[in-house]
């Protein structure tokens, strides 16, 4: 394996592996607003299978930063910190803000797993092919958003940029440091 391509491997492993750590977190922030001050047993219901996804995805990718001694990035505590409080914040604000968060990130996530799985080359197979099926969930999931009442429509097309800008930056950042 050629020396920038191996780089390329352990930037992309590493900032996968904070993604979906930061989506158990967008997730756990959301169950918690759930499970404290917004009472509502069906949506309670769907973001916890949506966590058991990103769930399987990041114990993916926690493998592979062990086996290939890659270091994570340095951010993780504050992007579990950034996770857990954009979670809690969009429930709060109501089912169409967490569900529109849920669909914002995956949104983002859907053009950069895109973007890896047309760079990965044949020597990391098994790489690429979980990186295709990730993606599949990923968009599931901006589905299931989208049915539960995400949306763009007025102030909520701001809190769309916002999160998908964190969203960008976080994986800039992460792949480097």
């Amino acid at each position: 394996m050629k020396k920038s391509n191996k780089k390329k491997i352990e930037e992309f492993i590493r900032v996968d592996h904070a993604g979906e750590r930061g989506a158990i977190k967008i997730y756990e922030g959301q169950l918690l607003a759930l499970n404290t001050f917004v009472k509502d047993d069906e949506l309670k219901k769907t973001i916890e299978e949506m966590k058991e996804h990103e769930r399987e995805h990041a114990n993916y990718f926690e493998q592979e930063i062990r086996r290939r001694r890659i270091k994570p990035t340095k951010f993780l505590p504050l992007w579990d910190l950034l996770g857990v409080g954009l979670g809690f914040g969009s429930t709060l604000l109501g089912k169409k803000a967490a569900m529109l968060c849920t669909a914002s990130v995956e949104e983002v996530i859907d053009e950069h797993y895109q973007n890896q799985i047309d760079q990965i080359e044949s020597d990391e197979k098994e790489l690429k092919e979980k990186i295709i099926k990730f993606r599949e969930d990923e968009l599931h999931h901006k589905d299931i958003a989208y049915e539960k009442g995400a949306s763009k429509e007025g102030v909520y097309s701001i809190f769309d940029k916002i999160v998908k800008t964190g969203s960008k930056i976080a994986i800039r950042v992460s792949e480097k440091i």
